[in-house]
């Protein structure tokens, strides 16, 4: 039976319980609308811990001005059944924003190399608000494993930054990215694709795919492999953002003459429409999302 929660203190309580039995939890924070790819987070979760806690909060501080927070999809009865079905113990949905951002609240976490580039540079307080709720959740939630998804790729690497430099008792796994059957991942913004977008969005997948494999052929510099990866992405995209390689830990973008020779992840952000879509690639490591 799952439970749905809706305060911090009889979260605590239930957790608190769980820990004098023993029992490891895992966390898997969301911000609702669940999709395959949020039950194969939990799925993750459920392999690695024997208490389960899905937190459903669409977190204010990670929305510009000008993005989609009163429109992000609020499907909380639906998302409580999904866990249910998943074998999650307890859902954490705040009842409202005053429960993780009390009157009074101003502070915020900044992990500021890791977020200088990509995401960074076109969402310039974005990953300041999730790195600040990631945390709050943590601290609410207390020590064990929490799992992401891939897909999301830098803000991965700046949860596992922040949980490292302030030694926050959390193990934070990441697993691979959930595509559908055309190769697109999986997001709740998907939704927002009118048919021609959602058809025009396949070269997302075509465009990475495309540089997977060139890399599996031997190509090495980047600016091959950025350029096989943008001409599918740019027959229908409205706009992009960004396609480029960057160090897969640092997130540095790495310089279009050089060769590749440490870890590396080919990351791109598109709009196809009104809707900006991410997704990306760890070169010699991640599949082509097209098979």
């Amino acid at each position: 039976m799952t439970e749905l929660i809706r305060e911090i203190d009889p979260l605590r309580a239930r957790l608190a319980l769980a820990r004098e039995r023993g029992l490891r939890v895992g966390v898997v924070p969301t911000m609702g609308a669940l999709h395959r790819g949020h039950l194969a987070l939990i799925a993750e979760a459920r392999r690695r811990a024997q208490v389960v806690v899905v937190t459903v909060f669409v977190n204010p501080t990670q929305f510009g001005p000008n993005e989609d927070f009163k429109k992000y999809p609020r499907t909380l009865e639906k998302d409580v059944e999904a866990c249910r079905a998943m074998g999650a113990e307890l859902v954490f949905a705040p009842e409202n924003e005053s429960v993780l951002y009390p009157p009074g609240d101003e502070t915020r976490l900044r992990v500021p190399e890791t977020t200088k580039h990509l995401e960074g540079a076109f969402r310039p307080t974005h990953f300041e608000g999730v790195a600040t709720i990631v945390l709050k959740l943590f601290n609410v939630v207390g020590p064990g494993v929490a799992v992401f998804g891939r897909k999301d790729y830098q803000q991965l690497q700046v949860v596992t930054r922040m949980a490292r430099d302030l030694f926050v008792p959390m193990e934070i796994v990441g697993i691979p990215t959930v595509r559908e059957d055309d190769g697109l991942a999986l997001s709740s913004r998907n939704a927002y694709l009118s048919p021609e977008d959602r058809q025009k969005a396949r070269g997302i997948p075509e465009g990475l795919s495309a540089a997977v494999a060139a890399w599996e052929a031997g190509e090495r510099h980047v600016q091959p492999l950025i350029a096989a990866a943008r001409l599918p992405i740019a027959a229908g995209a409205t706009s992009i953002d960004y396609v480029a390689c960057a160090d897969a830990v640092s997130m540095a973008p790495l310089d279009e003459l050089a060769r590749i020779e440490r870890k590396a992840v080919l990351a791109i952000a598109a709009r196809y429409g009104t809707t900006r879509l991410i997704d990306n690639v760890v070169l010699g490591e991640d599949p082509a999302p097209i098979g």
